[in-house]
């Protein structure tokens, strides 16, 4: 029940703090003369799927999520260091990494992607995209892949949620046009010039820039690339949702066509491989980079 109370008042809290800095921020745009960046209707339909994501993780959380920590702690390496700044360090920059991954996996297996898909879905870029969530990710069970193994080694799960917060925070002020670059602090971390980039739909933006806070893990693992080389960018997915404005439809939808696809195709191999799996094989192409985003 408290984990419910927690996402209640996170987006009560979280909430109005993110809608004062959407309101500057289309004053801002306005001020500029950019009357395009938003849309009421959008920003209305991303605060309510923002809203039913963080309730739905906290029923999550309070049901199975938070025992299933526990479980993986005490079957894991039983580590449990003590908090200092140093372990807390530690634990934020190896959360961070194991987001890059996650990301990274969720955008090339079809069964997170789906879930993922109406994130990427606006063809606007702004504050309020970032609230623009799905209900189901809770439910489909993408978290794992993210804070498992740092439960594996015993780390304390009042502390990683702490820290999964923060770098969900952070990740707010990514969204957003009206920063430009930012020096030397775009070498390590990352910005809303590298997170443009991730949104695009263009082949060279596609599957790029994967990090959370730490923009080096694209350095290290070859997904990085600077908005100066990825062309003009266009926000967006290849596969837009025919009903942008029905918050229901855009969380759903394609969760359900990829199920349906499967049982039609008697191919369940359709919910591990990538978006574009499924449209390579029926045209008979050698598999490919993915493109369907």
């Amino acid at each position: 029940m408290e984990d419910v109370l927690h996402a209640v008042l996170f987006v009560i809290l979280g909430g109005s703090i993110f809608v004062g800095l959407m309101i500057l921020e289309v004053f801002y745009c306005y001020k500029k003369g950019q009357t395009d960046i938003y849309d009421f209707k959008e920003s209305i339909v991303n605060l309510t799927t923002g809203a039913m994501y963080k309730i739905t993780e906290g029923v999550c959380i309070a049901l199975y999520i938070g025992a299933f920590y526990d479980v993986l702690s005490s079957v894991g390496l039983q580590w449990f260091p003590e908090i200092t700044l140093a372990t807390l360090v530690i634990t934020f920059i190896a959360l961070d990494l194991f987001q890059y991954f996650n990301h990274r996996i969720t955008h090339n297996v079809r069964w997170l992607w789906t879930v993922h898909h109406s994130h990427h879905s606006s063809t606007r870029f702004n504050l309020s995209t970032a609230l623009r969530q799905n209900l189901l990710f809770p439910i489909t069970g993408g978290w794992l892949l993210w804070w498992m193994p740092i439960a594996l080694i015993g780390y304390d799960k009042f502390s990683v949620i702490i820290m999964m917060e923060i770098i969900t925070a952070y990740q707010f002020f990514l969204h957003t046009t009206t920063i430009d670059k930012l020096g030397p602090f775009e070498k390590i971390f990352n910005t809303p010039s590298h997170h443009r980039v991730h949104h695009g739909k263009n082949p060279m933006q596609i599957d790029r820039n994967f990090g959370a806070v730490f923009i080096v893990w694209d350095k290290i693992f070859g997904t990085f690339r600077s908005e100066e080389d990825a062309g003009v960018i266009i926000y967006g997915v290849t596969t837009p949702p025919a009903k942008p404005l029905n918050p229901l439809y855009l969380q759903l939808h394609e969760f359900f066509l990829m199920l349906k696809e499967a049982w039609q195709h008697k191919d369940f191999r359709i919910l591990v491989m990538s978006p574009d799996w499924l449209q390579q094989k029926q045209a008979k192409q050698p598999f490919i980079q993915p493109s369907r985003r």
